[in-house]
């Protein structure tokens, strides 16, 4: 992460943890400027980790299905449907 934030290669990190391990990279992060987006998949997250990040948001429900919409196709995907028609 802070290798990601330094470089300026990230505008956004998706951390996909709920462990306070990670709140120097997140502090880190954020303070260069790389929004930080949680997905704790629905496990507890420790109270420090909230204060340095930007949002909170679960890609799963409780049961473990999907709760997003789908992505876009990719240029790839739509070249390759274009192709097969």
């Amino acid at each position: 992460m802070a290798s990601l934030a330094y470089k300026r290669l990230v505008t956004r990190i998706i951390l996909v943890t709920g462990d306070s391990d990670f709140v120097p990279a997140a502090k880190l992060a954020r303070r260069e400027g790389v929004g930080i987006v949680l997905d704790p998949m629905w496990a507890d997250v420790h109270e420090y980790l909230y204060e340095h990040i930007d949002g909170l948001r679960s890609v799963m429900d409780e049961s473990g299905k999907f709760i997003c919409e789908p992505t876009k196709k990719s240029a790839r995907q739509r070249r390759k449907k274009k192709a097969g028609s």
